[in-house]
């Protein structure tokens, strides 16, 4: 599924750093842009509790999740095709739908491996091949740009990373036709959906109301000229590419301390819009890899948490319902940003470090409560 996931995320990343330039150059405002990129964010995640039901319930994960690649990949080589803004919206947020279909299935699938592999490896070498085609991603847009300095040529050339990913996931279903059967021993603690859950919950939608995205970043970068157009995409593809290295340090951190790897995460994604929006060029190249420990945290401590506390037969739902709300704090957020943003960039900084910084005592509230809890199973 990693190399699924990388010709896949080459795919969104591909487009996801121009999306905002073409929007903008099709007439969206920055409160669209932001509207736009946190509904997709919220159906995204708002989704996955439907998609997780349905697969816990019907065994079906290989067919959710071919369903939801078709959407998710898609949608973006489509979007050479709009005409309008309206039009290049539905799309984005079309792709978010797909991902939502197939995300709770894949990341279930993939927590079957966590008994061997320990949790924050099996998720962060995982999302270290994401991240690597999040990366190719955005280079490859931007050679098309200086090659041609066409949008549209690039969103069309992506159809060759869609085809690669969908021969990719067909292999990875003939050679893995029962994932359920690679998990040794029980990776899950808990019997159900206790206290710790929620407050991991609660935790996860605060960060990500202060998760900046890209996007709006990009269009930042391209309003105040700040960054050359053309080199947007390359400081996206620098940000993913720094992004593969936390995810595997994260991932490892976590295995020795949950804690420190989740203090020293959340404290370094909350520097990121403060230094971008405030600074110059240096200060945005040097804020890039700060965005990508921030996605870092979301693909890999969060899921690898998750894991830790979901019983086998529950995770699907347990995954959907622990990102519904995620996209929920993520929707309000971007709308907040968005708004801020026309007023005043300091105070959208001081918003999204406040936030996140916020999650973090919740979070290690969140592990005491699971360690306690772990402490009673046992002893009963």
């Amino acid at each position: 599924m990693g190399i699924v996931n990388l010709f896949g995320d080459l795919t969104y990343e591909g487009g996801a750093a121009i999306n905002g330039q073409f929007l903008g150059m099709l007439g969206a405002s920055a409160a669209a842009i932001s509207i736009i990129a946190g509904t997709g964010e919220f159906l995204g995640y708002a989704l996955r509790p439907v998609a997780g039901w349905i697969a816990d319930r019907s065994g079906a994960y290989w067919a959710v999740t071919f369903a939801g690649y078709a959407i998710n990949l898609c949608a973006v080589p489509a979007m050479a095709l709009a005409g309008s803004w309206e039009l290049a919206a539905a799309l984005i947020i079309a792709e978010r739908v797909g991902r939502a279909m197939r995300k709770p299935t894949v990341e279930t699938m993939i927590s079957y491996t966590t008994g061997e592999l320990g949790r924050g490896r099996a998720f962060g070498l995982n999302t270290a091949l994401d991240e690597a085609g999040a990366t190719l991603g955005p280079l490859i847009a931007a050679l098309i740009l200086f090659l041609r300095g066409d949008y549209r040529t690039a969103y069309a050339l992506l159809t060759i990373s869609v085809l690669l990913a969908i021969m990719a996931l067909i292999a990875a279903r003939l050679t893995f036709p029962v994932p359920e059967r690679l998990e040794q021993g029980r990776t899950a603690t808990a019997k159900t959906l206790g206290l710790p859950y929620w407050l991991y919950m609660g935790a996860g939608a605060l960060f990500a109301a202060g998760l900046l995205s890209y996007e709006l970043g990009a269009y930042h970068l391209e309003r105040t000229r700040t960054v050359p157009s053309e080199w947007i995409p390359v400081l996206l593809a620098f940000s993913t590419g720094s992004g593969v290295a936390a995810n595997l340090i994260l991932g490892r951190l976590y295995d020795w301390s949950d804690k420190v790897a989740l203090t020293v995460g959340i404290v370094l994604s909350a520097c990121f819009a403060p230094i971008l929006l405030q600074g110059g060029f240096a200060m945005a190249v040097i804020a890039m890899p700060l965005w990508g420990i921030g996605y870092a945290v979301q693909d890999t401590l969060m899921k690898a948490i998750i894991a830790g506390l979901l019983p086998q037969g529950r995770r699907g739902l347990g995954f959907g319902m622990f990102y519904s709300a995620y996209g929920g704090g993520w929707l309000l957020g971007s709308v907040a940003m968005g708004l801020l943003y026309d007023r005043s960039t300091l105070a959208l900084a001081a918003f999204v470090a406040a936030a996140q910084l916020a999650s973090l005592p919740i979070f290690l509230l969140a592990r005491r409560e699971a360690r306690r809890e772990t402490r009673s199973n046992r002893s009963q």
